[in-house]
């Protein structure tokens, strides 16, 4: 195997480097490698310092000719504007933005058809959401389910997020009132607990915690540990879908007066 500038190897060896590398957060060794001659072209380093929110090493990479656009085409990875919008990653989701990102891109990972604002959205990620929508992404696509970004945030019980669709635009739909309506009449507490619990290993332990979710509004999150006190996935839901409903109907009240 060829060596390059100081002695970094090229070829796969440095590009695994770099991709442990961006996935560690480790921005002096990324920038190292880079500047001898990591190639940046494959994909997965950008998608892993974008789903850990490292907007320094997302920059990096963009600058040297990474495709924003680009699905990473690990196990389970996508789009890197994808992952970023789907953690709440604000300064990431700039950093891709900036570089070029498309934000209607739908990401085809799992055939889920997801573009980054349907990901911020479902996560409940206003900021995120009102900085997509601000580069232009469209609320009305739909994703490969048939939702839209404005009845995933129904589903969700994100009402600061559906204010600002509805501000940018987005029409209410037979979805998003189904969502809003139908999560109205629920313990929500126990529906998170319950989804909380479809996966979960078998000696896992399940708590629930109350928190204020960006824009305002609460969140209610399930927490999931194993039997060592590892902590395995959350599963959250807002708790406004009475308010959500009361938007939805102002809004087609409007549009039909």
């Amino acid at each position: 195997m060829e060596t390059g500038a100081g002695g970094v190897q090229t070829g796969r060896m440095s590009y695994e480097e770099l991709l442990t590398a961006a996935m560690l957060g480790r921005r002096e060794e990324v920038a190292r490698l880079l500047a001898a001659g990591a190639p940046a072209g494959l994909p997965q380093a950008l998608y892993q310092a974008a789903v850990h929110g490292d907007a320094d090493i997302v920059r990096a990479l963009l600058a040297i000719g990474a495709d924003p656009d680009l699905e990473s085409g690990g196990d389970g990875e996508g789009l890197p504007l994808c992952a970023a919008a789907c953690w709440g990653h604000l300064d990431a989701v700039n950093a891709l933005l900036d570089g070029g990102a498309d934000p209607d891109v739908r990401e085809d990972a799992a055939g889920s058809a997801m573009t980054a604002l349907h990901w911020a959205a479902a996560g409940d990620h206003l900021a995120v959401a009102r900085a997509l929508l601000g580069r232009g992404a469209d609320p009305s696509l739909p994703d490969g389910a048939g939702n839209t970004a404005l009845s995933r945030a129904a589903e969700r019980g994100a009402t600061a997020v559906v204010r600002v669709l509805l501000g940018h635009g987005a029409v209410p739909d037979a979805r998003a009132f189904d969502h809003a309506r139908r999560h109205a009449g629920l313990d929500i507490e126990a529906e998170v607990r319950a989804r909380a619990g479809r996966h979960a290993p078998r000696d896992a332990r399940i708590s629930v915690r109350r928190e204020e979710a960006e824009g305002g509004g609460v969140r209610v999150v399930a927490e999931v540990r194993d039997g060592a006190g590892r902590l395995r996935s959350e599963t959250a839901l807002g708790t406004g879908h009475a308010e959500i409903v009361r938007l939805l109907e102002a809004r087609m009240d409007a549009e039909s007066g």
